[in-house]
């Protein structure tokens, strides 16, 4: 091969390679009616959760965290965080079976709360629905 060839062969290897990103697919958007789920994956309980406004009506893009102490004296400790979808709803799975003082979740969303409570010792699977009101 002589040199004008290699170099148009190299152009047009450098150029199919700069193109490849623009033929790679994007990503499809999330869809807003599926169960954002937060894994723990320190046990076997697991936590559904329905948001709501005063009204009743799905609170979407709540937060709902909790913190957790297990293991060995309760040494470990595990924040976790998960969003609600266009229905209000989130998961929590993985959380251990047994806890010093049971589980606290908080959701909030702007200026409105709610709390939930649960021992995993007597319920490991359950679901709530939380009532978001303003911060007194």
């Amino acid at each position: 091969m002589n040199n004008r060839t290699t170099r148009a062969l190299s152009s047009i290897l450098f150029a199919a390679a700069l193109s490849l990103p623009a033929i790679a697919q994007t990503p499809a958007p999330p869809d807003p009616k599926s169960v954002p789920v937060v894994d723990g994956a320190i046990g076997t309980c697991s936590y559904d959760f329905t948001v709501t406004d005063t009204a009743s009506a799905p609170v979407y893009a709540a937060k709902i965290k909790v913190h957790i102490a297990y293991g060995f004296m309760y040494t470990r400790k595990l924040d976790l965080e998960v969003g609600t979808n266009s229905d209000g709803k989130a998961r929590f799975t993985g959380l251990p079976e047994r806890t010093k003082r049971g589980l606290f979740f908080e959701a909030s969303e702007a200026d409105r709360t709610a709390t939930a409570f649960v021992d995993p010792a007597t319920t490991c699977k359950s679901q709530f629905t939380v009532v978001l009101r303003k911060k007194p």
